[in-house]
C-alpha cells in the first residue's frame, strides 16, 4: 500500500488546515485509517480514526476540534483541523490497515506531513 498525505503547512492560532491521506495500492479492504502526530522530543500520539464503517474516534486533546472523514471510494481520509493551537504542531502521519477480515492484515504508515501552528 502507497499512503499520500499531504495538506500539511503553516497556520496560526485559532486557523484551520485540512490535511488528505490517499491511500493506494491496496490488496484487499482498507479497514481503518488513523492520523497520528508527533513533535520533537514528544511520543507519537494518535490523533484521530475513522474505520471503514465510519465509526470515529478522537485523542482527547482535538476532541470538538477536529474532524476526520473519508471517502471509501477513493480510499482517501481528511482531517479538518479548525481552531488549531500551537501545541497541535508536528509530523502528522497517516496508518492505514489492509484487511480481508479473516486471516490476512497488514499495516502500512505514510511518510507524514509537518503541521506549524504559529501564535
Amino acid at each position: 500500500v502507497q499512503l499520500q498525505a499531504s495538506g500539511g503547512g503553516l497556520v496560526q492560532v485559532g486557523g484551520s488546515l485540512r490535511l488528505t491521506c490517499a491511500a493506494s495500492g491496496n490488496r484487499f479492504t482498507i479497514n481503518t485509517m488513523e492520523w497520528y502526530r508527533q513533535a520533537p522530543g514528544n511520543l507519537r500520539e494518535l490523533v484521530a480514526g475513522i474505520t471503514l464503517g465510519g465509526s470515529t474516534n478522537y485523542g482527547d486533546s482535538v476532541k470538538g476540534r477536529f474532524t476526520i472523514t473519508r471517502d471509501n471510494a477513493k480510499n482517501i481520509a481528511y482531517l479538518q483541523m479548525n481552531n488549531v493551537r500551537v501545541e497541535d504542531s508536528g509530523v502528522y502521519m497517516c496508518f492505514v490497515d489492509d484487511t480481508d477480515g479473516i486471516n490476512y492484515a497488514a499495516d502500512y504508515w505514510g511518510q507524514g506531513t509537518l503541521v506549524t501552528v504559529s501564535s
